[in-house]
């Protein structure tokens, strides 16, 4: 912490590339939104409570797995529906393909809303480019 000051010209320099970032509309914005969400805070508070190695990847991993496992279990019981013709397992078929579907829906929404946010992003710094 004993550096010695700045001199006139790294300060004018220093002052002259603070105002060039203030001015940086493309650089205020992606700062604005990298801000973590309240749910993003939420879900990454628990996901620390699962450890200190936890690096929040398996969060992101569980919708997937789960979307997996429902469908596992819905081929199941479709054959097993199929093969018995009981009425509970063509109603609990039903049940657990249409929250297959729900997880489905959510999967690909959170699929949109990604690709959106990288093709938002991958236009924000063709234009920035080209007006450079």
């Amino acid at each position: 912490m004993n550096e010695p000051p700045l001199s006139a010209r790294e300060r004018r320099v220093l002052a002259e590339i603070e105002e060039q970032l203030e001015r940086d509309e493309t650089l205020a914005r992606s700062l604005r939104t990298m801000r973590r969400s309240r749910r993003d805070r939420r879900s990454l508070s628990a996901g620390a409570r699962l450890g200190p190695s936890s690096d929040g990847g398996a969060r992101h991993r569980l919708p997937r797995l789960a979307f997996a496992g429902l469908g596992a279990l819905s081929l199941t019981l479709f054959v097993l529906a199929v093969a018995t013709e009981a009425a509970p397992l063509i109603w609990l078929f039903a049940g657990v393909w249409i929250v297959t579907l729900a997880s489905l829906a959510r999967l690909v929404g959170q699929a949109f809303r990604r690709w959106s946010a990288g093709w938002e992003r991958s236009e924000t710094t063709e234009r920035t480019e080209k007006t450079d």
